[in-house]
């Protein structure tokens, strides 16, 4: 059979490969028929952004978009809502132009609007996706939160209030179900992670400072993915109020909305509306001293069969609904996961006093969401500074005013360390007017890094003292802990089980020089069979010919280089980069440390 010939194509005619698959931004422009800035907001709302082909077939300095996702975009209801919009606004302008304010006033109330809900059923079918792509959302809206209103960069009041109600609303419910698991104070702000329905959430807040908007940001193109993100978070936030029971949006009160404390009057209104309430007096009152009552009693009856079993001699016989709703109520409790439990515990029973210097709005985000019951110096301060119930006063400098011996007072940074601990640290280090230890990032896995420093080694001991396990000590390794004669002096085991632990280890020890015995027989066995059979000569040729272990490695990773693509041979080289980096840092470090020991002592 006679092969046939490609039929010759004429530039033009017919398109293949990626130059079927792409177009550039400026054909994408061309077809959808708009500006620029339409397109980049359509494109940022719908989730479209530019692809990177193989071959780029226009050159390296174009921006390239697949042909179907242009397609998508031809299709959008949004494209001619835009251009309804874009048509009023030249109306508006005509009359201004004519110098005709009634009509041009009249024009502005009925200009046209959209909604974004569809796009973001669209975009996110199922909640759990949502959550996955939550990260930038809450850092975009927590930024915008944190900046001043700017005319020129089109930031408008009602732009950052709302912004701020959504950032509160998110850390209202974050605090009130326990899900927050660390904080990590840097440079560029305060890092939070949640865990939600299995998701880990990770956002960053900056502080608390007058922030400086800098020249060289296209804040148009924040704004565009503002917009769509205070959609997302509305929605988001809408789930999760009602997944506890509580109504969306929230009714704040007047009074502490007045005085900025938007957090603690959502936090009052979550605990007011939701449904574990019940459980918990601290939803009968507003004071904080009868919510610390209520935790001391919480903490008496804290297992729910307890609950139960006490409470079926105390409900009449004629009430059948109020142990079914108990029931309920338990087993909603009983949906805690070891982590949530952990985390609402560990500030149990304390009261915290926050001081004028402190990060206030962190720290009333932070303290509540591990169990602890928190107030600061302002007039909507569930209670003041002369409470002798409170256990911690934060504060960042020496105090000038009277000094209550019954509390101990800390920098915020102790609040901080022990929540990415998981413990309560002793609080001498953190005193006021000393250095405190390093802040280290629960971020970051100490041991695939390869060096942990020696304040997480300390921690990682008080750790292990908490749990009542047992770790080797600094310069003792882990086979001193086998010794059950150790742990007999230590009180670990009894003297019975230390008998028996001896008795085991003479057992393993005869064992494994039983082996050992009998491998190095059959190696000597081996070697005079083969002396037998062979000259000296013919041995000292053979120990000559042995191959370096070094070079067979190295040879066998220069083959294993040489099969791979050139794409392949580049990632390689910069894996094995990276880790010739980062084995330098760590030994770098350890210089540096050596010195600090040097020169203390």
């Amino acid at each position: 059979m006679v092969a046939r010939k490609k039929h010759y194509r004429p530039p033009g005619k017919k398109k293949e490969g990626n130059a079927a698959r792409y177009v550039t931004r400026s054909q994408a422009i061309k077809q959808l028929q708009v500006t620029l800035g339409f397109f980049r907001r359509l494109s940022i709302l719908k989730g479209i952004f530019p692809r990177e082909p193989k071959k780029k077939f226009k050159g390296n300095n174009h921006t390239y978009y697949h042909v179907k996702d242009v397609a998508f975009l031809q299709h959008e209801p949004l494209l001619d809502k835009f251009r309804d919009i874009r048509a009023y606004q030249k109306k508006i302008k005509k009359a201004e132009a004519k110098k005709n304010a009634d009509l041009a006033t009249l024009l502005r109330t009925r200009e046209p609007t959209y909604k974004l809900d569809r796009l973001v059923r669209e975009r996110f079918p199922k909640f759990v996706d949502a959550l996955r792509d939550l990260d930038d959302c809450l850092t975009m809206v927590h930024l915008f939160a944190a900046l001043p209103a700017v005319e020129r960069a089109k930031i408008d009041v009602e732009l950052i209030h709302n912004c701020r109600r959504l950032s509160h609303e998110w850390q209202a419910y974050v605090s009130r179900t326990y899900k927050l698991r660390k904080v990590f104070i840097s440079v560029k702000g305060i890092y939070y992670q949640a865990e939600i329905e299995g998701q880990k959430i990770t956002w960053l807040t900056p502080h608390a400072m007058q922030q400086v908007l800098p020249d060289d940001v296209n804040f148009s193109v924040m704004l565009t993915f503002l917009e769509f993100y205070e959609t997302l978070l509305g929605f988001v936030n809408f789930r999760l109020y009602h997944s506890i029971n509580v109504k969306y949006p929230p009714i704040l009160d007047p009074q502490l909305e007045a005085l900025a404390s938007d957090l603690y009057a959502l936090s009052r209104y979550i605990v007011s509306n939701s449904r574990t309430s019940t459980l918990e007096p601290t939803a009968a009152s507003s004071s904080t001293s009868q919510q610390l009552e209520g935790q001391e009693k919480e903490m008496q009856a804290d297992e729910s069969e307890l609950r139960l079993a006490q409470l079926q001699h105390q409900l009449p016989s004629n009430e059948p609904g109020a142990l079914m709703h108990l029931m309920e109520n338990a087993e909603f409790e009983n949906e805690d996961d070891q982590d949530t439990k952990e985390c609402k515990r560990l500030f149990k029973n304390m009261k915290f006093f926050l001081g004028r210097e402190v990060p206030r709005e962190s720290l009333l985000f932070v303290i509540p969401a591990f169990g602890g019951v928190v107030s600061w110096d302002g007039e909507a301060a569930p209670y003041k500074e002369s409470d002798q119930s409170i256990t911690h006063q934060i504060v960042d400098r020496p105090t000038q005013g009277h000094k209550y011996l019954s509390r101990e007072y800390v920098q915020p940074q102790w609040i901080y360390d022990c929540i990415n601990a998981r413990i309560i640290l002793p609080t001498e280090a953190y005193m006021v007017g000393r250095i405190p230890p390093p802040h280290l990032s629960p971020f970051v896995d100490n041991d695939a890094e390869g060096y942990i420093p020696d304040y997480a080694e300390t921690i990682k001991r008080l750790q292990a003292a908490a749990k009542n396990e047992v770790l080797p000590m600094p310069g003792v390794g882990k086979e001193d802990l086998d010794d059950p004669q150790n742990l007999l002096v230590e009180g670990y085991i009894s003297r019975a089980e230390a008998n028996e632990a001896v008795k085991t280890k003479k057992k393993m020890a005869t064992l494994e020089k039983q082996y050992h015995e009998e491998l190095q027989r059959e190696l000597q066995g081996a070697v005079m069979k083969k002396s037998k059979q062979g000259s000296e000569e013919d041995a000292k040729a053979s120990e000559e010919s042995v191959p370096d272990p070094k070079q067979i490695a190295e040879d066998i990773d220069t083959m294993s280089k040489l099969g791979m693509s050139r794409k392949k041979r580049g990632l390689l080289e910069a894996i094995e980069k990276r880790k010739e980096r980062n084995t330098a840092r760590i030994s770098k470090l350890k210089e540096r440390k050596k010195k600090l020991k040097s020169s203390e002592n």
